[in-house]
């Protein structure tokens, strides 16, 4: 098993839930957060000023797959947030020990 988290843009949200949706893979968390990386923020107009905004609206998913599933997840998730420019994001892929599905006690795999 392995736990999936993804940095993208909001607006790939949609097109990255539908990819994995088609996969049969459903069970996904988005968070809404801030970041930057090499783009390093972006700048606004403020009442006609300029303001450096150093951090930019992200989403973090966290997509728990089984080992069999890694692959097409990962293809999915970076083939819908994709778009070819800077601040496109990130993927991090770190091994699942143990899942527990709380309402039945079911664990790993079935909990999945």
């Amino acid at each position: 098993m392995h736990m999936i988290e993804a940095v993208i843009k909001p607006s790939a949200l949609d097109a990255v839930k539908d990819k994995l949706g088609k996969l049969g893979i459903y069970g996904c968390t988005a968070l809404e957060c801030k970041g930057f990386g090499k783009q390093k923020g972006h700048t606004e107009r403020y009442r006609g000023g300029r303001m450096d905004v150093g951090f930019v609206p992200k989403i973090m998913l966290k997509i728990a797959v089984r080992s069999e599933d890694l692959e097409k997840a990962l293809d999915a998730v970076v083939s819908s947030a994709r778009t070819g420019n800077v601040g496109d994001g990130k993927v991090f892929v770190t091994d699942l020990e143990n899942v527990v599905r709380i309402r039945t006690g079911e664990m790993d795999n079935e909990a999945l």
